[in-house]
C-alpha cells in the first residue's frame, strides 16, 4: 500500500487532504486560538481564518468534537518540522499506516506565499492540490524551498521548544517518531488578551519582578512613572518568557553587570516571542545611575535598545540622561556583587552565569 508522507530536511517535501468545509469563519469573528495539550507538553496555535476559512473551519470542528484527542505527532525531522493530526495514530496498532488516514477532505485553498518559522499548513497528497483534510504539519524555522506549495492556516503562539523537543525525538526504522507524542486534548478558545498593554502607570509600578539566576534571586521595583512603555514592554518579554534560558554576558566591576541579550538564549526565540522585540523610544529621565538601578542598554541609536539590560554595580554620572532607567534591585544586592566579582576574561565570565528566568509578582 502506498504511504502519504511529509519529507522535510534542508528543503522539504511533504504529503496530504480534501471535501467538507464546517460552517464559514466570518471575518468579524473575534481570534481564536488552539491550545494543543500533549504527552510532552502544551502547544497554543494562533489560527488565521482570514487566510484558510475552511481549513480552519474543518480544524475548529474536529477539535470541539473531540476528534484530535488521543492521536499523535507521528513524523518529525529534527530543527524541522512535526506532523500529526491522522485519525489513524489513534491506534498504536496501525502505526504502519500512519500518514494516511484523514485526508482528500477540502478544495485548495490559497498557497501561503511564504513557509515562515512555526507555520501550521495542511498536509497535501503529493501531486493532488485537493488533497488537505486533518493532518498538519508544524515548521520550525523558515522554510523557503516550500514557498507558495502549503495553505498556511495557523501560526505557533507558545510552546515551539515543546515542538523542538517533539523534533529531536529518534525515529524507527520506518522514520516514524519511535516514541508516542500523544495529542491528548485539542481546545478551541478566544485569544486572551495582550497582558500588560492597557495597564495604567500605577498598575504596572505594582509589579516587581524575581531575576532567577545561577547565583540567587534578584529583585527590581520599576519607575513606571519615569519609564512607563520601557517598564510595559520589559512586563510583556518576562511574561512572554524572552528572558528565559539567558546568561549575564558582561561583567565590568564599578561599573555593570548585563544580561538580556538574544545571543545569550539557549533557545531560540518563539514566533510569538520574536514579535515582542523591536526598538525601544527612549524614556531618559532624572533618575541617576547609582548602585543598584537597573537601566536599558543600547547601541549609538538613542533608540536601539531592545532586550538587553544592566544593573549598577557603582556611580556612573556618564549614563544619566542618555540612557532609560526603569527601575532599582530592592532585593538580593549580594547576589548582584557576587556575579560582580565573578571571575573574567575582560568583560567576559569565564563560566556561564545564567539567568533562567524573570518572574513577576503582583498580578
Amino acid at each position: 500500500m502506498r504511504r502519504t508522507v511529509v519529507l522535510v530536511c534542508c528543503s522539504l517535501a511533504l504529503a496530504l487532504l480534501h471535501a467538507a468545509a464546517g460552517p464559514a469563519v466570518h471575518a468579524q469573528a473575534p481570534p481564536r486560538q488552539a491550545v494543543i495539550e500533549t504527552s510532552a507538553g502544551t502547544v497554543v496555535l494562533d489560527l488565521m481564518p482570514e487566510a484558510a476559512p475552511a481549513t480552519v473551519a474543518l480544524f475548529m470542528k474536529t477539535a470541539e468534537s473531540g476528534g484530535y484527542n488521543g492521536t499523535a505527532f507521528h513524523r518529525a525531522v529534527r530543527n524541522g518540522m512535526v506532523q500529526g493530526g491522522d485519525p489513524l495514530s489513534k491506534d498504536p496498532s496501525k502505526k504502519a499506516q500512519y500518514g494516511q488516514g484523514g485526508l482528500n477532505l477540502l478544495k485548495a485553498e490559497p498557497r501561503a506565499p511564504k513557509m515562515f518559522g512555526g507555520a501550521v499548513a495542511s498536509v497535501l497528497v503529493p501531486g493532488k492540490p485537493d488533497s488537505a483534510g486533518l493532518q498538519f504539519f508544524i515548521v520550525l524555522a523558515d522554510q523557503p524551498s516550500l514557498d507558495n506549495q502549503y495553505t498556511v492556516f495557523a501560526k505557533v503562539a507558545d510552546g515551539m521548544d515543546v515542538l523542538q523537543k517533539i523534533s529531536a525525538m529518534p525515529p524507527d526504522a520506518s522514520g516514524m517518531i519511535a516514541d508516542r507524542v500523544e495529542i491528548r486534548t485539542v481546545t478551541i478558545r478566544d485569544t486572551p488578551p495582550e497582558p500588560f498593554v492597557h495597564d495604567t502607570k500605577e498598575q504596572l509600578g505594582a509589579y516587581r519582578a524575581v531575576l532567577e539566576t545561577s547565583q540567587g534571586p534578584i529583585t527590581i521595583e520599576f519607575f513606571a512613572d519615569k519609564a512607563p512603555e520601557t517598564v510595559r514592554q520589559f512586563l510583556r518579554m518576562a511574561e512572554a518568557g524572552v528572558y528565559s534560558g539567558m546568561a549575564f554576558h558582561r561583567v565590568a566591576p564599578g561599573f555593570v553587570i548585563q544580561t538580556g541579550a538574544l545571543s545569550s538564549r539557549t533557545v531560540p526565540l518563539s514566533p510569538k516571542q520574536q514579535v515582542l522585540v523591536h526598538d525601544l523610544p527612549p524614556e531618559f529621565n532624572d533618575t541617576k545611575h547609582v548602585k543598584g538601578i537597573v537601566s536599558m542598554a543600547r547601541g549609538a541609536a538613542a533608540n536601539s535598545a531592545q532586550t538587553s539590560f544592566f544593573i549598577c554595580v557603582g556611580t556612573s554620572s556618564a549614563l544619566d540622561g542618555v540612557y532609560t532607567a526603569f527601575g532599582q534591585v530592592v532585593e538580593g544586592m549580594s547576589v548582584v556583587e557576587t556575579i560582580e566579582q565573578t571571575p573574567r576574561t575582560g568583560e567576559a565570565p569565564n563560566t556561564r552565569i545564567d539567568l533562567t528566568t524573570v518572574k513577576l509578582v503582583g498580578r
